[in-house]
């Protein structure tokens, strides 16, 4: 009986020396694979960051570039008439969109839609103001009509400030 004691004991201790040494092993193991993960997630957040980054700065570029203003300094040629004015006006702003449209991939949807928006506004107003005009007017009186929306009304203003205020979020 007091050998089996013995040999009880000794069997104990060597369990519970098992169940000890398993038990730091699991946490050692789970501590590195939380270690992995967080390791992980901060390498794809070093090199997506900077790719972000570049996205919002291209989307901004784009509302820049067909805002009236821009459109306008860029385009403007003498003696074009207001409809062949508006059809490069429209072409441009579609082609700097699609030029831009694999951006979406890197901003938010209520970001990307107030893109969209900008740009459909933009047409919009091309539109509207070639519609004011006769059929004998220029380029320069299309042009007029554009320059004088306000710049605060602009929905390229609107995104670009949705876009500033959502990329500092990144940061």
């Amino acid at each position: 009986m007091g050998e089996l004691f013995y040999s009880l004991r000794y069997v104990l201790l060597a369990l519970g020396a098992f169940l000890l040494a398993y038990f730091l092993v699991k946490e050692y193991f789970q501590w590195e694979g939380r270690k992995r993960k967080q390791d992980g997630l901060a390498e794809r957040l070093r090199i997506s960051l900077p790719i972000r980054l570049q996205a919002y700065e291209r989307i901004i570029l784009l509302l820049e570039r067909i805002s009236p203003g821009s459109l306008i300094s860029r385009l403007h040629k003498p003696g074009m008439t207001a409809s062949e004015f508006q059809r490069l006006l429209i072409q441009t702003i579609r082609d700097e969109f699609n030029h831009n449209l694999s951006q979406q991939l890197y901003v938010s949807v209520p970001a990307w839609e107030m893109v969209i928006s900008a740009k459909e506004e933009m047409i919009s107003q091309v539109n509207t103001a070639a519609a004011r005009l006769d059929e004998n007017a220029t380029s320069a009186d299309l042009s007029n009509l554009l320059l004088g929306v306000s710049v605060d009304k602009l929905a390229t203003r609107k995104a670009i400030d949705y876009l500033k205020s959502e990329a500092a979020k990144v940061f």
